[in-house]
This record gives C-alpha cells, structure tokens and sequence, in this order.
C-alpha cells in the first residue's frame, strides 16, 4: 500500500488506514525508531496486560498467599525435584 506524505505544520506525516491500525493493535500511542533505511512503528502495549485474569486465577487455585517473610514458601517440588548439594 502507497501513501503520500503531507505536511503538518513543519512536520511531516502519512495517514494510516483505520483497516491498518485495527490489524496492528495500534491506538493512541505508538513507538517507533529506525532501523537501516525503515521506520518501525509498533503499539505500545500494556506491560500489565491479563494480570487481572492470572490473579483471579491463582486465587482459584488458593496459589496467591501474601508472602511477609514469617511464612514458609518451600513447596514440595523443592524436595521432590532439587537435588541440593
């Protein structure tokens, strides 16, 4: 696909196709850097992102205890698959 640059104030830019931005990802933000003779451009994305669903999930599964350094964390594969020396 072409696209013609336009000028925006003393700048330049490209208009990006909505069917585009939707098969990237890309919203609001956006990284880019160069890389040889191309402009990269990539969505920014949550680094957070399904730490929601991975909580809710460890809960389910009573694997989200509050470690204070009073309890115990060994867990059996410790013994069962270590081999301290």
């Amino acid at each position: 696909m072409r696209a013609q640059i336009i000028r925006i104030g003393n700048s330049r830019g490209i208009r990006i196709p909505k069917p585009l931005l939707e098969q990237t990802g890309i919203k609001d933000e956006v990284d880019m850097m160069v890389e040889k003779d191309r402009i990269i451009i990539s969505p920014i994305t949550d680094p957070r992102a399904g730490w929601d669903k991975a909580f809710q999930a460890m809960n389910q599964n009573s694997d989200d205890m509050m470690i204070d350094g009073t309890d115990s964390i060994s867990h059996p594969w410790d013994d069962e698959e270590w081999e301290w020396s």
